[in-house]
């Protein structure tokens, strides 16, 4: 094997093997060919491929979830391209590290190499951190790679975007994390290769599903579970030794990150969309990661009258009931009534009628500020009175069918519709007492004097 040149802060890119290094750190691979999965940036002729191809690197944000690659591209990439190698921690370094990095750096440039800095968790700078940073990508004497696993359209400020290119990393397949794990099982300098172990076909299944598109996750998994093997004095590392080092599966999950808001966002469109087993599986994604269910009730408490309305009244009714009864029992019982709830809106009819007709309404509220007519004003005092307020207000009740000509909107907006009731469910009914009413009323209003048809309401 090739030696490796040390960064100018004195570290190795590949670390010499220690007894108590991590194995996912002793098997990183040493060349992008040794590197598996994320074909669509390394594959032939693919962007990262032929930036190593040129020796020149540019600017990137990599973007993906944890132990995808991103370290491990950054340092192959420092490496192949022949610039010097800087890795800083978003959590500890500072302005003042920042500076003496760009020190080194021009004195570095003078000698004729280039400097890439890795900015690790690059999400945690704030914004003077970055501003501070961009110049100096800017000018070309710091090559920037970052690595999150949050969307840098929101962590990263702007001018800095706009100057690096965001690659995304996918979860790693089953098929590349099977390569990494045998690879890493067999490699005799750097890996278990020494040991002898082999893994059952229950075990490498076991070592996938806790892994969940995790290289890291699932190396770490492997390395306890071949300790817990040896100490046994067997040779083949059991679906059962890997449940053990697994423990539980740290899920993929982040309350304050992007994580948090996709994984939301599936659970409330599975309930839009009727998969009640669908919404089931996200919402129990939140709360085994530990989410509050509180804040899984309120997001049901809102479906309710966004997207199931008065397609079904009962709904909000339901989310109410589950947002008591969570906070009343607390966790772990409280996840039944968050189950009954989630199936109960998940298979609800659906109307986002509502919803819709707030949007309108807001929209002309927010455009046509009107005053309240006369006749609707109400009318406390005797000044009040004399200056017309509720003057011809006319009770519906005391008309037939409680409907009469009367108009409710400012005059410039009469005749608006913002209302439309769905053909689904209770709203059926709606839609149609809606319907009639509206008629009825438009009749009256042209008719003297008014004759009310006599009408039955949707709730009796």
């Amino acid at each position: 094997m090739a030696r490796r040149r040390p960064s100018a802060s004195g570290e190795l890119f590949q670390p010499k093997t220690a007894p108590n290094q991590p194995l996912a750190d002793r098997v990183r691979p040493a060349r992008l060919e040794e590197i598996v999965g994320q074909d669509h940036l390394l594959g032939a002729g693919k962007l990262l491929s032929q930036m190593v191809a040129a020796h020149r690197l540019y600017s990137m944000i990599l973007w993906g979830p944890p132990g995808a690659g991103k370290t491990t591209l950054a340092i192959v990439l420092a490496e192949q391209s022949g610039a010097i190698f800087r890795r800083m921690s978003a959590v500890t370094a500072g302005i003042a590290d920042l500076r003496a990095a760009v020190e080194q750096a021009r004195l570095d440039l003078d000698a004729g190499r280039q400097t890439v800095v890795f900015i690790d968790e690059i999400h945690r700078w704030n914004r003077a951190q970055q501003d501070a940073f961009l110049p100096h990508v800017e000018s070309g004497l710091i090559t920037l790679i970052g690595a999150t696993t949050e969307n840098p359209s929101f962590e990263v400020i702007a001018p800095l975007l706009s100057r690096a290119r965001v690659l995304v990393l996918d979860p790693l397949s089953e098929d590349a994390l099977r390569t990494i794990i045998l690879r890493a099982l067999k490699d005799p300098d750097r890996g278990l290769g020494r040991t002898g172990l082999e893994l059952e076909p229950a075990a490498t299944d076991e070592l996938l599903r806790f892994a969940a598109g995790d290289a890291r996750r699932a190396l770490n998994t492997l390395e306890i579970a071949a300790e817990l093997t040896h100490e046994a004095g067997a040779k083949i590392i059991s679906a059962e030794n890997v449940r053990e080092a697994a423990q539980r599966k740290a899920l993929l999950y982040d309350r304050a990150g992007d994580e948090h808001y996709n994984v939301i966002s599936a659970f409330i469109k599975s309930m839009r969309g009727s998969d009640p087993d669908a919404a089931l599986y996200w919402m129990m994604r939140m709360v085994e990661a530990g989410e509050d269910p509180l804040f899984i009730a309120r997001r049901m408490v809102i479906f309710a009258s966004e997207d199931v309305g008065n397609a079904d009244p009962r709904a909000l009714q339901v989310a109410i009931s589950v947002k008591d009864a969570v906070d009343f029992v607390g966790l772990p019982e409280g996840v039944i009534p968050l189950a009954q709830g989630v199936t109960y809106l998940a298979s609800a009819p659906k109307s986002n009628a509502s919803y819709v007709a707030m949007t309108k309404a807001r929209e002309d509220a927010v455009a046509e500020p009107l005053p309240v007519p006369l006749h609707l004003r109400n009318a406390p005092t005797g000044l009040m009175k004399k200056l017309g307020y509720g003057r011809e207000y006319r009770y519906p009740h005391d008309d037939e069918g409680a409907i009469n000509e009367q108009v409710y909107l400012p005059e410039k907006l009469k005749g608006r519709v913002y209302y439309q009731p769905s053909e689904r469910g209770y709203e059926i009914r709606i839609r149609e007492w809606v319907a009639r009413a509206r008629q009825a009323r438009a009749k009256l209003g042209q008719a003297q004097p008014p004759t009310a048809t006599k009408l039955k309401p949707p709730h009796d």
